[in-house]
């Protein structure tokens, strides 16, 4: 599945975050790529620093995912990792890539999804546009500030040249409870149907056999 969540980041985290990072802050970025995606990767990212104000931001992007209802109940994320944030200037892009299957840190993870989540207006910039590749096409996304775009971590994508202005995002990935993404979408599928039944008809015996079908599927394929 890939799905957009708006509203992921408030407007006063948004503006804290944005105000917190100053241009030094930022490294080649290239220092976090897989051995074949650094040859395409052209941008930079916050270093990893124990000052407060860079701490803070990563930690209320991180809050903010595990917190968003929707997102949780789509993707059932097990791991998140802490968040990267990218900054692209004039002529910086990433070029077509793959993601690591699996990320060191303390535990590791499986990168089952991946998730970038805009921080500045699309209006800012010109270019940048995260482009996801899959067997229905080309996706583009330039999504509104505080908005969010998670996609298979399996996926080819890209962020197409900046040429004008500043991108500036958040990138993570996650490890789901539930391994295979057709399982996962099923999941998502009927937890939607069992809420929708729910709001019409309020808790009828369909929408308890529909939840029991829900929760037991969820034992059945999850790996805790």
């Amino acid at each position: 599945m890939i799905l957009v969540f708006d509203n992921v980041l408030a407007t006063d985290e948004l503006a804290k975050i944005t105000s917190a990072l100053h241009e030094d802050d930022f490294e080649d970025g290239k220092a976090t790529a897989g051995w074949h995606a650094r040859l395409v990767k052209n941008n930079t990212q916050l270093k990893t620093s124990d000052e407060e104000r860079v701490a803070n931001a990563r930690h209320t992007i991180n809050m903010a995912i595990e917190r968003h209802g929707e997102f949780v109940r789509a993707f059932r994320p097990k791991l998140i990792r802490p968040a990267l944030i990218s900054r692209y200037t004039d002529g910086m892009s990433y070029g077509s890539h793959v993601d690591d299957p699996f990320m060191v840190g303390k535990p590791p993870i499986r990168t089952d999804l991946a998730m970038t989540l805009f921080l500045v207006e699309p209006d800012t910039y010109d270019g940048g546009e995260l482009v996801a590749n899959s067997t229905y096409g080309r996706r583009t996304f330039e999504l509104p500030a505080g908005s969010m775009v998670t996609y298979p971590a399996t996926t080819l994508h890209e962020v197409m040249p900046v040429t004008r202005g500043v991108r500036l995002c958040a990138v993570t990935w996650g490890q789901s409870l539930v391994r295979d993404p057709a399982l996962r979408e099923m999941i998502y599928d009927l937890d939607n149907a069992r809420r929708e039944m729910f709001d019409r008809d309020g808790k009828t015996r369909s929408f308890d056999l529909v939840s029991k079908t829900h929760a037991n599927l969820l034992r059945m394929w999850a790996e805790l």
